[in-house]
């Protein structure tokens, strides 16, 4: 099975990698303030404003394991039509569709 990009470009840039493991998942999401769902939620807002589709995708259904329901991503999506435009809620609905169909 060949290698996804990311997991090619974290093995190119180890230190990178490193920054992701060490300070992203084992501090920033481990930060008491949000529990983990939430913090799920408000990643998910921010890659959708921001257009972030592929990583979108990969937390979207990363949120699904947090706790998220899809109708709640549903309604994540509806929102940021308002706040960040409606290309970036097309763009988020799109990121996740295979989650919203049951294929995810």
């Amino acid at each position: 099975m060949e290698k996804s990009a990311n997991a090619r470009m974290y093995e190119a840039i180890p230190q990178l990698g490193r920054l992701r493991d060490e300070v992203l998942y084992n501090d920033v999401w481990k930060q008491p303030e949000l529990g983990p769902r939430d913090r799920s939620l408000v990643t998910c807002a921010v890659l959708a404003a921001l257009g972030k589709n592929e990583e979108l995708a990969h937390h979207m259904r990363r949120a699904v394991e947090n706790g998220v329901t899809a109708d709640e991503l549903r309604g994540l999506v509806v929102q940021v039509g308002f706040y960040a435009g409606w290309p970036c809620a097309v763009n988020a609905g799109k990121a996740g569709l295979a989650l919203f169909e049951g294929e995810a």
